[in-house]
């Protein structure tokens, strides 16, 4: 028992003096470098801090309370370091639609650093005609580019595929029925068809490998049929 608890002492703490040394070279370089340079450093801190927190499994909670006493003092915590260094103010420049599937997480994918990225998290990244009107929204305050994404191993496709499901979650499965033809009604909107007219506006449909994180060009139903 012993050992296992020392190699994961010994991984964490690798991880650790990894992850100070990584945020000590950001430090120093930001001073002297562009801007993509320090998006750049800044994802890979991101990363860095999800491997510190992957061997983490038992969460040792023994009630609801329990579990939302502890959401409550991460948030704490994460209050007192955004008063150390506060949020950007730039509006994103690209807008996720994405599943909620928890294993998905964007801040990891596209490594986030909150500047560049506004996220809808929906159900088999289905939209619904809300979600057009705020994605658009998004598009007025200054988005340039929407990426529309489908996922590996999705929940809510299983249920679409599978008719005992189909039965008991009929709602999500004809979402994920409608799924492509209300990206189409979002592609049709008139303010949105001039945007991608006059080139100022760009929407890619990708696939996502849920495993390793990577983006797979995914193309549009008119695409397919040519």
């Amino acid at each position: 028992m012993a050992l296992p608890r020392l190699r994961n002492l010994s991984r964490r703490a690798t991880v650790l003096v990894t992850l100070l040394g990584a945020t000590a070279l950001a430090g120093t370089v930001a001073v002297m470098t562009s801007d993509t340079l320090d998006f750049v450093i800044g994802g890979a801190l991101i990363d860095l801090g999800y491997r510190f927190q992957d061997p983490i499994h038992p969460h040792g909670h023994r009630s609801p309370s329990a579990v939302w006493a502890e959401v409550l003092s991460h948030n704490a915590l994460a209050a007192r370091v955004r008063d150390l260094f506060p949020r950007s103010t730039h509006h994103p420049l690209v807008a996720l639609v994405v599943c909620m599937d928890a294993r998905i997480d964007t801040n990891e994918l596209v490594g986030d650093t909150r500047r560049y990225y506004y996220v809808l998290r929906l159900a088999g990244s289905v939209m619904s005609e809300r979600e057009e009107e705020m994605l658009e929204l998004a598009v007025d305050n200054g988005v340039e580019v929407v990426v529309l994404t489908t996922h590996s191993e999705c929940a809510a496709e299983r249920v679409a595929r599978d008719p005992a499901l189909r039965v008991r979650y009929p709602h999500l499965a004809a979402g994920v029925d409608e799924r492509d033809a209300r990206s189409a009604e979002f592609r049709a909107r008139p303010n949105i068809a001039a945007r991608l007219h006059d080139g100022t506006l760009r929407i890619e449909q990708v696939h996502i490998d849920t495993h390793s994180g990577r983006l797979v060009p995914r193309p549009t139903p008119a695409q397919a049929g040519r």
